[in-house]
């Protein structure tokens, strides 16, 4: 129990010195985070780069916000959330509002092999990666973050249908692009 509470007194230490500012501890924050952060993004993002564009944003967002963080709460699940919010706001600026009806998707199926376990998880990124910002978005909020359909759509200004028929279209552009992934390495 006591390696429970240094841990936790170490790491409200390390917070207290960012909200002073405290580059140090600013740069031990970003290092400790960096890597789980910059998955998500990368999920959200068109590349690599557009990726470190969010992470960068969403540190600053964490770095003027952190007074609000509240102490017993995970900062790693914190910071997350920012990354989260702050990867929606750049959907936002790349979206020019596109709805699609779920009608229109009923008709889109697919036989496919199941192609994402023959996959390597780099590959399955650069599939993501390769939606449309919105089906993109869609997808990471429904299948990876575990948002309802209804919070998608209040999120993203979108109806819940529309939510769903992005996700659906997501999933078979994904499983296109990941059979496709699997039939180029012949395997």
């Amino acid at each position: 129990m006591a390696i429970a509470l240094n841990l936790q007194e170490t790491e409200q230490i390390l917070i207290q010195a960012c909200i002073r500012q405290e580059r140090w501890a600013q740069q031990k924050l970003y290092e400790t985070h960096y890597p789980k952060m910059m998955g998500v993004c990368l999920r959200y993002a068109n590349n690599e780069e557009d990726a470190r564009d969010i992470l960068h944003e969403g540190f600053i967002k964490v770095f003027r916000n952190l007074s609000k963080y509240k102490p017993g709460t995970s900062i790693g699940a914190w910071i997350r959330r920012i990354m989260v919010n702050t990867s929606i706001d750049y959907y936002r600026k790349l979206q020019r509002r596109r709805t699609d009806d779920l009608e229109e998707a009923r008709h889109l199926t697919t036989n496919e092999a199941d192609a994402v376990s023959k996959c390597t998880e780099k590959e399955i990124l650069e599939c993501v990666q390769q939606l449309s910002p919105v089906y993109r978005t869609v997808f990471n909020l429904y299948a990876i973050e575990g948002y309802p359909h209804k919070e998608i759509a209040n999120r993203l200004g979108i109806t819940e249908s529309t939510s769903r028929s992005n996700l659906l279209k997501a999933r078979v552009k994904l499983q296109a692009l990941l059979a496709s992934k699997y039939m180029e390495h012949g395997q």
